[in-house]
């Protein structure tokens, strides 16, 4: 059989750039390319609709492979990375069994908080050191203690050449936590202490760049990495200036990075901080070329986990675990659903374990080494977010770097104005919380699953002096919504909105579910309708119902004369709310009619507002 060489997209003839975008732009009937299409990053970068081989044709980051150098598209040649479980106990005992049980269900990676060294022998009781990675959070003061302790267990089960794990010494965790006093002129000899006590285990990493907990407290992307980069510098400058070879230091920094939602420029994330760590390291001039690579455990956001509406959490974590799975990361931790309201349980931890699993054997993300390299948005996001990275790592190595920025609190500063406009974006619905300021679950309650606060350390680091009062925030986005909706909970009326619609029918449906959806955010019973003949019999529903609050539903061209009417007939007898922002508003407040709910309100100071008047 004569072989078939016919090539299809030979038969189409090709088609420029610009000839795309004059179709486009016809299409647009003379609105603005840019304003419609273009989206501005709060990267500081735009993001094109359209990629093509020509714009990555120059990009250096396409000459490696999976395992070369500058590792932008791996330091190994597979994708198999480690599940990790974070065991949460009440005491040492009960977390080694809790750990034994789960290395029965897939886990290869486990992490642990040490609160006394002499507990680690009792926490790694029955575990085989030599297949198991092992990862130990403490204190910074008392990081060296855990580390001899860990040692001798390894050196116990005769594990030193195979043993994977970490200790992890974070001595910025205090000031970035809890605003404590850092210094960084000690740091370098508690680091090299730690160094020497762990020399017998090559794979023992032990200087930690935990810029998950920024990615946690709202930074954006390219926030987190060129922090994290500064970390790690300052890690090999005050080492080898304290007479380390940068070979030696290089080879126990780990990084411990968070994941965002934001799914095709946090794979980026990940391929470019291996291409710039890589980098970096080299102006150190290390022996060896496996200096260079980076080593990433990567967890998933809490900042966008939400308590109402708690299993959206398992859509998010699932995008941001593909994120990292697909980047190429050597670990990662889901962390599980429920961890905003309460301590997991076992059903969102096994849930937090599937998804992983599902990811592995399912979709099947551990057979292929770095899928998203040649991409034309892929490859030019990677460009992008380091170019963006390191100008803001450049800017911390002028200010004397990562940890001198952090005794003076500009870290914190950063990622908290960060922190802060993201919640106001939520606030206005510029960044959606799918459950929590749009499409509510209106009849969730959650005040009897909140058990205080799940996320509190407890490891006893932000006892001490007086600090700085430089610490990150830890409100999550989702925060202020859920503080409206529990105060809707306790109130001794729940408030109820009803939706006058009238008029025009395709335009007072639309409103009536804009509307519900708005009111719904703050937990209002709502109360729909098919319609009214006129606004008399709408207003006489509304009181019929008992609603506080009557929200007219029409369309612009009717309000002129629908809304006075309606305002004047509810004569105060509950709140009176117009849904939309039409020409005619002006001459509405004029009558008196003040509210208004439309997409460019700001949804959370609204709802605080009706709050205020609501809940007496």
């Amino acid at each position: 059989m004569a072989e078939k060489t016919e090539k299809l997209f030979e038969q189409f003839p090709g088609v420029t750039y610009q000839e795309w975008r004059d179709k486009v732009v016809a299409d647009l009937k003379g609105a603005d390319f840019d304003k419609k299409l273009v989206w501005r990053t709060n990267e500081g970068f735009n993001v094109q609709p359209i990629y093509r081989a020509e714009d990555i044709a120059g990009l250096a980051t396409t000459d490696s492979l999976p395992g070369e150098f500058p590792y932008i598209r791996g330091i190994r040649d597979t994708n198999d990375w480690l599940t990790r479980q974070d065991i949460i106990a009440p005491d040492a005992a009960a977390a080694n069994a809790i750990a034994l049980d789960v290395l029965t269900k897939g886990v290869t990676s486990l992490g642990f908080k040490v609160k006394d060294p002499a507990d680690v022998k009792t926490l790694l009781a029955g575990i085989d050191l030599a297949k198991v990675e092992i990862n130990l959070t403490c204190c910074p003061r008392k990081a060296l203690d855990v580390a001899k302790a860990l040692v001798e267990a390894v050196k116990a089960a005769g594990a030193e050449k195979t043993f994977r794990g970490s200790v992890d010494y974070n001595p910025a965790k205090p000031a970035l936590r809890h605003g404590k006093e850092i210094d960084p002129a000690a740091i370098a000899s508690a680091a090299a202490g730690i160094i020497a006590a762990v020399a017998d285990v090559p794979a023992l990493k032990v200087l930690s760049v935990d810029s998950y907990m920024l990615s946690d407290a709202g930074a954006y992307i390219y926030q987190e990495l060129g922090y994290a980069l500064a970390w790690g510098t300052d890690w090999l400058t005050l080492l080898t200036e304290a007479g380390l070879d940068v070979d030696t230091v290089a080879a126990r920094v780990k990084f411990n990075m968070g994941v965002s939602s934001n799914y095709f420029m946090e794979i980026a994330k990940f391929r470019a901080a291996r291409m710039l760590w890589a980098q970096i390291v080299e102006q150190y001039k290390p022996a060896s070329a496996d200096s260079a690579k980076m080593h990433i455990h990567a967890s998933t956001s809490r900042f966008n986990q939400t308590v109402y509406d708690a299993h959206v959490n398992l859509l998010r974590s699932q995008t941001e675990t593909m994120s990292a799975a697909l980047a190429g990361v050597d670990s990662i931790t889901t962390v599980p659903f429920d961890t905003p309201y309460q301590t997991p349980d076992d059903f969102s931890e096994r849930i937090a374990r599937n998804q992983q699993f599902l990811l592995k054997e399912e979709s099947h993300l551990d057979k292929v080494v770095d899928p998203a390299g040649g991409s034309y948005y892929v490859e030019t996001l990677t460009v992008s977010i380091a170019s963006e990275a390191w100008k803001l790592f450049l800017a911390e190595q002028s200010e004397g770097g990562f940890f001198a920025m952090v005794a003076a609190g500009k870290v914190q500063d950063a990622v908290n104005a960060s922190n802060a406009k993201r919640h106001t974006d939520v606030a206005r619905r510029k960044e959606i919380l799918l459950g929590t300021n749009q499409y509510p679950n209106i009849n969730e309650t959650a005040a009897q699953k909140v058990a205080g606060d799940a996320c509190h350390c407890g490891c006893g680091c932000g006892d001490g002096a007086e600090g700085t009062g430089h610490a990150l925030s830890t409100a999550r986005a989702a925060s202020d919504f859920e503080a409206l909706r529990l105060a809707t909970e306790a109130a001794a009326k729940r408030p109820k909105v009803f939706m006058l619609t009238i008029g025009n029918l395709a335009m007072r449906l639309a409103r009536a579910q804009f509307s519900t959806n708005f009111f719904g955010c703050a937990g209002y019973e709502i109360i729909d309708n098919l319609g009214f003949d006129t606004v008399e019999q709408g207003v006489d529903a509304a009181l019929a119902k008992g609603a506080d609050v009557v929200v007219l539903c029409s369309s612009d061209d009717e309000y002129e004369t629908l809304a006075p009417a309606a305002y004047k007939y509810l004569a105060g007898r509950a709140e009176f709310v117009v849904a939309g922002n039409p020409a005619c508003t002006e001459a509405l407040k004029a009558e008196g009619i003040n509210d208004f709910v439309h997409v460019r309100c700001n949804v959370l100071d609204t709802l605080r507002d009706f709050n205020a008047r609501l809940l007496k």
